[in-house]
């Protein structure tokens, strides 16, 4: 269960869910919406600065002039979360979108206007030992040359609800998600991992899911400790073959997998020792 929403919009701080599109809007009529998800938790903000980065490159990808500086949405953060109780744990959203339509209709540019707002969401971090299972799903993930896959783009976003959905109705919690060519990309909402014989695999980016922020932190924190990570290209037989298979995403950071279809897994050492590596990375380097 979510708390509390504080929402940075027109220039103040609001409290609560706040309505910040117009009908008219391009990304309410036709959605051409960004965002991304930083993470305030034990006091830390890891890789916020990335976060901001990334929201203005997506923005820049969806053809919308970012018009708040990776600094100004850093100090927005900063100045929302003094609203929340000391200790809590907050989901950090900043958000861009196209305003109102123009001759063409269905085409965002630096012509229409920006909106933006940024939305501060109190969400727990999932216990350590919460984990997930897996699907296979007929749903598959899009190219560069047919979806903006290069930006965290809410378009994208209705497909990886098909590929829940799909798989739910058969018992599982997520999907294992296949690019276009038939090889594993990640799962319907996060990046994926697999462990076998002490050496942890991970699809190499190619184009059709982002290659997260905190997966690349896992990685680095991983290869500084010593363990062999390979990004490669994977199937769903590498992951029937695995000792251990984890989850990374920025929400929860690391989520074990217990199945994929009828292959189970034990909650393994690897994911244990990639959520110590991270949050003694967080609680010793600098946040920003």
């Amino acid at each position: 269960m979510t708390g509390q929403i504080h929402t940075y919009f027109d220039g103040t701080w609001h409290q609560g869910d706040l309505a910040v599109m117009k009908a008219g809007d391009h990304g309410a009529w036709l959605g051409s919406t960004v965002f991304d998800g930083a993470r305030m938790f034990d006091g830390k903000m890891p890789d916020l600065r990335p976060h901001m980065e990334r929201v203005n490159r997506s923005a820049e990808a969806m053809m919308i002039e970012p018009t708040v500086s990776v600094d100004e949405w850093i100090a927005l953060t900063r100045e929302g979360l003094t609203r929340f109780d000391k200790g809590a744990a907050v989901y950090i959203r900043p958000m861009y979108w196209a305003l109102m339509g123009n001759e063409t209709v269905v085409q965002p540019g630096y012509g229409l206007g920006t909106g933006f707002c940024l939305a501060l969401e109190e969400i727990p971090m999932a216990a350590p030992e919460a984990a997930t299972t897996l699907g296979k799903t007929r749903f598959r993930r899009p190219t560069l040359d047919c979806a903006v896959t290069n930006a965290k783009a809410g378009a994208l976003y209705p497909n990886n609800g098909r590929m829940l959905a799909e798989v739910r109705a058969r018992g599982f919690g997520n999907a294992l998600v296949c690019d276009a060519m038939g090889n594993v990309a990640e799962s319907a909402t996060a990046n994926v991992f697999a462990v076998q014989d002490g050496e942890v695999f991970t699809p190499i980016p190619n184009g059709t899911f982002l290659s997260g922020i905190t997966r690349a932190r896992h990685i680095a924190n991983l290869r500084a400790d010593g363990v062999r990570v390979h990004e490669t290209v994977m199937t769903y037989a590498d992951f029937e073959q695995a000792d251990e298979v984890f989850l990374s995403g920025n929400l929860n950071k690391v989520t074990p997998v217990t199945a994929f279809e009828d292959t189970t897994y034990e909650v393994g050492p690897m994911s244990a020792r990639v959520r110590a590596l991270y949050w003694d990375w967080a609680a010793s380097d600098m946040v920003l």
